[in-house]
C-alpha cells in the first residue's frame, strides 16, 4: 500500500467500509484527511440532506469559514455561518466540478485549553473541472483550522487566505485542437477567478445579504410567523436593546453610621441646656421628616415606570416603522 495520508488518492488501510464507531483523538490533520474522503465519495444524487449531513460532521454548530482573496476591483473578504456553509461546498460543484480536495503541506499545530489550531502557510485546494473543459485547478494559499478539542474534533473556524492560483490544461487536448485558433483561444482564457468559480463567487456576494436573515429565518422556522411579523418582531426587540437603559450595579447599604456631637455646654448654665435641647429637636425634625423614597436609593423612578402588563402588546401591534428607521406609536 503506497501513499500518505496527504494524498488525496491514498487508499485506508481500514478498508472502504471503515466507519468510526467510538470517539478517538486524532491528529487535526487527519480530520482533513477524513473530509478529503467523504467530498470524492460525493454524487450526482447527492441532495441537501447529504451536505447537511457533511457539515455536521466536519465543522461545529457555531463554525465560521472565512474566505480572503483579492480581484481585479480590490481585495474581498467574505464570512459565512454555519447554516450556510453546506451550500458554498455544493456551490463548487454546482460550478463544473467533479473533484475537490486539499492538501497540507508542513502545517503547524499549537494546542491550547479547548481549541486545537492548525496552521498551514503551504495549503492547495485542488478541483478538477469537467466543463466547460477539461482543467485542473491549484488553488494556493495559507489555511487556518481551529479544532475543537474533544472527542469528534470538528472545525470551529475556518479561514483560507488564496495567494495565487494556477489552471493546468492536458497537452493532449492542446494537441487535438493545434490546428484550430478558436478553440486553442478558449482554452488559454481561464475558467475561474482566483481559483474559485462564478458559482462560488455569486453565492459568497449573496452570503452578505443572507447572513445577516438568519434571526429572520430562524425566527420564521421557530414561531411560523409571516415575514412581515418576523420583521417587525426583531426590529422592535432590537429597539428595545437601544432604548433600555444600562442596568445599574446593586447598590449595597452602607454600614458608616454618622456622628452626632456631643453637648458640651450641657454642664454650663440652664439657658445653655435649653438652647442645646432645642438645637436638639430641630434636628430630630428632618430625620423624622425624612420620605422613604430618599432612603431607598432608585424607589423615586418607580413611579414613572409603566407597570400596566398588557402596554408592550399593544405598542407591539400599535407600532409603525418611520421611514428614517425609528418607531412611531399609532393613536
Amino acid at each position: 500500500m503506497s501513499g500518505t495520508p496527504h494524498d488525496p488518492f491514498y487508499s485506508s488501510p481500514f478498508g472502504p467500509f471503515y466507519r468510526r464507531h467510538t470517539p478517538y483523538m486524532v491528529q487535526p490533520e487527519y480530520r482533513v484527511y477524513e473530509m478529503n474522503k467523504r467530498l470524492q465519495s460525493r454524487t450526482e444524487d447527492s441532495d441537501n440532506l447529504w451536505w447537511d449531513a457533511f457539515a455536521t460532521e466536519f465543522f461545529e454548530d457555531d463554525a465560521t469559514l472565512t474566505l480572503s482573496f483579492c480581484l481585479e476591483d480590490g481585495p474581498k473578504r467574505y464570512t459565512i455561518g454555519r447554516t450556510l456553509i453546506p451550500r458554498y461546498f455544493s456551490t463548487v460543484f454546482e460550478g463544473g466540478v467533479t473533484d475537490l480536495y486539499y492538501i497540507l503541506k508542513h502545517s503547524k499545530e499549537s494546542y491550547h485549553n479547548s481549541s486545537i489550531t492548525v496552521d498551514c502557510d503551504q495549503c492547495a485546494m485542488v478541483t478538477q473541472h469537467g466543463k466547460p473543459m477539461f482543467t485542473k485547478v491549484c488553488t494556493e494559499g495559507r489555511l487556518i483550522l481551529e479544532f475543537t478539542f474533544d472527542d469528534l474534533m470538528r472545525i470551529k473556524t475556518w479561514h483560507f487566505t488564496i495567494r495565487q492560483y494556477r489552471e493546468l490544461v492536458p497537452r493532449s487536448i492542446l494537441a487535438m485542437h493545434a490546428q484550430d485558433p478558436q478553440v486553442l483561444d478558449q482554452l488559454s482564457k481561464n475558467i475561474t477567478r482566483m481559483g474559485l468559480t462564478n458559482f462560488t463567487l455569486n453565492y459568497l456576494r449573496l452570503c452578505v445579504i443572507l447572513e445577516p436573515m438568519q434571526e429572520l429565518m430562524s425566527r420564521h422556522k421557530t414561531y411560523n410567523l409571516s415575514p412581515r411579523d418576523c420583521l417587525k418582531t426583531c426590529l422592535f426587540q432590537k429597539w428595545q436593546r437601544m432604548v433600555a437603559p444600562p442596568a445599574e450595579p446593586t447598590r449595597q447599604p452602607t454600614t458608616k453610621r454618622r456622628k452626632r456631637k456631643n453637648s458640651t455646654s450641657s454642664t454650663s448654665n440652664s439657658s445653655a441646656g435649653n438652647n442645646a435641647n432645642s438645637t436638639g429637636s430641630k434636628k430630630k425634625t428632618p430625620a423624622a421628616n425624612l420620605s422613604l423614597s430618599s432612603q431607598v436609593p432608585g424607589l423615586g423612578a418607580i413611579p414613572n415606570c409603566s407597570l400596566n402588563p398588557g402596554r408592550d402588546g399593544d405598542l407591539y401591534h400599535s407600532t409603525a416603522v418611520t421611514p428614517s428607521g425609528q418607531f412611531k406609536e399609532k393613536h
